[in-house]
C-alpha cells in the first residue's frame, strides 16, 4: 500500500467505501483499511434502508416529499439536538445519493412503496430488492474493486498519525502509513460495554447485535485531538430479534398490525414506538417477549427475504385460538386472549386502545395466529465526534482537526440527544453515506486547492 495517499479511509463499512469512490472519481490516489477480517460492519447487518427525500423515483411513482418535509419529519421524532444542522445538510442531500448510487454507480436498490416505517411520514426509504443490507455493501465493494481501490482487510488501525497538530496518516501495526486527508468511518462504540455503560446506560444490559468492530476507537482518538462529541446518550436499538435465530424479526409484522406481549399475554406499550425506541420498554418488562400477528401479515412479511429466512428456520409458532397459541409458546393463555379481545376491539374502532395505539394497519387480528419469540437488543450508538456539514471533524475548543474527517457511526448521528426514541429508520445508513461522500469530495477539493 503507497504511503503517499491522498486520502485513507479508516473502516470499510457503507460510510467507508462511499468515501473511498467519491474521493477516487474525484481524482484522488485512495486506500481503505479495516480492522475486521471481512467489510460491511454494521451496514451489512441493516436492511439497507436509505431515506432519499424528493427523489426522481419518487416523483415517478407520484410521492410528493422534500428535504424540508424530511426535516420537519425528522424534528418531531428526535427534537433538535447538538447536530441540527446536519439534519437539514442531509436531508437536502439524500436524494441525490440516491440517484448517485441507483444511477450512476448501479447500485441494485428501488423505491419502497410497500411501508414507510417509523419516522417517515411519506414513502422515502430506497432499499435492495432483498432488503438486506449486505446487497448494497457487496455493490460498495464491486464498485470499489472496478476502480482498483486497495482495500487491506485484517488491518486495524492502532492510532492516527499526528505531525505538528495536523492529521497526518495513521499507525497499522507498528508502520506508518502517510495521507493527506483521513476519513474515520469507525461505526461506533456499541461493542464497549464500558463505553456504553457510561453514555447509554439504559440499554447498557442489553445484548449487542451489531457488527464487533464498533469499539469506539474514533472517539477515542477524536477525544485525544481535542474533538467536540455530540448526542452521545443517543442509540438504535431493535425490540425484537428472534430468538433462538438470532435474526430481526421484521418490523413490518408490527406494524401492519402485530403485537407485543410478555410471559403474562399482556401487551407493555404501544408499539407505534418503533422498533428502535420500544426496546427499552421490552427490556424493562422481561427477558423476553413474543410478537403476535396473523396469517395476513405473515404473508406480507414473507415478501422479505430475511423474515422468509426466519420463518423457514422455525422462528413462527402457528396456532386457531389465542389462548391455544399461548399454551404452545410458553405465554398466558388467559392473557394472551383477554389481549387479543382488546386489541381487536380498539382496532374494530369500539373504543381506544389501552397503551394509545392509533396505527391498526391490518388488525383486528384473525385466525390462525401467529407468534414469534423475541428478546430486545443494541445495534448502534448515534453518538460521536461532531463534524461541520463539510464531514470535518470539530474541535471542541473551536475550529476543525486539519485533515480529518469522520461519517458513520464514528460522526454524532441525527436521532437526538439521548435514548432511542429519536431514531427514524435509516438514520444509520442515511448519515454513514452521505457524510462519507462528502467527506471523500471536500477532501480532494480541499488537496486541489492547495498550493
Amino acid at each position: 500500500m503507497s504511503d503517499t495517499l491522498d486520502v485513507l479511509v479508516i473502516g470499510a463499512g457503507a460510510c467507508g467505501l462511499a468515501g473511498a469512490i467519491a474521493a477516487h472519481d474525484a481524482g484522488g490516489n485512495v486506500a481503505v483499511l479495516e480492522g475486521r477480517d471481512r467489510p460491511g460492519g454494521n451496514s451489512a447487518l441493516s436492511t439497507g434502508s436509505i431515506p432519499g427525500a424528493g427523489s426522481k423515483y419518487q416523483r415517478a411513482a407520484g410521492i410528493d416529499d422534500s428535504p424540508e418535509r424530511m426535516v420537519d419529519d425528522l424534528i418531531s421524532v428526535a427534537g433538535h439536538h447538538d447536530a441540527d444542522e446536519l439534519t437539514w445538510m442531509i436531508a437536502s442531500e439524500c436524494g441525490p445519493l440516491c440517484e448517485w448510487l441507483i444511477d450512476d454507480l448501479g447500485a441494485r436498490m428501488e423505491l419502497i412503496t410497500a411501508y414507510r416505517h417509523i419516522g417517515h411520514s411519506v414513502e422515502r426509504l430506497h432499499a435492495p430488492r432483498s432488503r438486506r443490507g449486505q446487497d448494497l455493501v457487496d455493490d460498495l465493494l464491486r464498485f470499489v474493486a472496478e476502480r482498483d481501490i486497495p482495500i487491506a482487510v485484517g488491518n486495524k488501525a492502532d492510532s492516527l498519525l499526528v505531525e505538528n497538530n495536523q492529521v497526518a496518516g495513521a499507525i497499522v501495526g507498528g508502520e506508518t502509513i502517510r495521507a493527506r486527508k483521513v476519513l474515520l468511518a469507525t461505526n461506533g462504540f456499541a461493542a464497549d460495554p464500558a463505553m456504553v455503560a457510561e453514555y447509554c446506560p439504559e440499554i447498557a444490559r442489553a445484548e449487542y447485535f451489531g457488527a464487533p468492530g464498533s469499539t469506539g476507537d474514533a472517539v477515542r482518538w477524536g477525544q485525544a485531538l481535542g474533538a467536540a462529541l455530540g448526542n452521545m446518550g443517543a442509540y438504535q436499538g431493535y425490540a425484537a430479534v428472534a430468538y433462538p435465530q438470532g435474526q430481526l424479526l421484521s418490523w413490518t409484522t408490527l406494524e401492519k398490525g402485530g403485537v407485543l406481549v410478555s410471559e403474562t399475554g399482556l401487551r407493555f406499550g404501544n408499539e407505534d414506538l418503533g422498533y428502535s425506541g420500544f426496546a427499552s420498554h421490552v427490556m424493562k418488562q422481561g427477558a423476553f417477549a413474543w410478537a403476535i400477528y396473523d396469517a395476513r401479515i405473515h404473508k406480507v412479511a414473507e415478501a422479505e427475504e430475511e423474515y422468509a429466512e426466519m420463518s423457514a428456520m422455525g422462528a413462527v409458532t402457528w396456532a386457531e385460538a389465542p389462548a391455544e397459541l399461548g399454551e404452545a409458546v410458553g405465554v398466558d393463555p388467559a392473557g394472551l386472549e383477554e389481549t387479543v379481545a382488546r386489541y381487536n376491539a380498539a382496532a374494530s374502532g369500539e373504543g381506544p386502545d389501552a397503551f394509545g395505539r392509533t396505527a391498526f394497519a391490518m388488525a383486528p387480528l384473525k385466525p390462525p395466529f401467529a407468534a414469534v419469540k423475541v428478546k430486545p437488543g443494541l445495534f448502534h450508538t448515534q453518538g460521536g465526534l461532531m463534524v461541520d456539514t463539510s464531514a470535518r471533524v470539530r474541535k471542541a475548543s473551536g475550529g476543525v482537526v486539519p485533515n480529518l474527517f469522520a461519517g458513520g457511526g464514528a460522526a454524532v448521528g441525527i436521532s437526538g440527544r439521548d435514548g432511542a426514541l429519536g431514531y427514524a429508520s435509516g438514520n444509520g445508513l442515511i448519515t454513514a453515506l452521505v457524510l462519507g461522500r462528502k467527506a471523500g469530495i471536500v477532501a480532494m477539493d480541499e488537496i486541489k486547492a492547495e498550493p
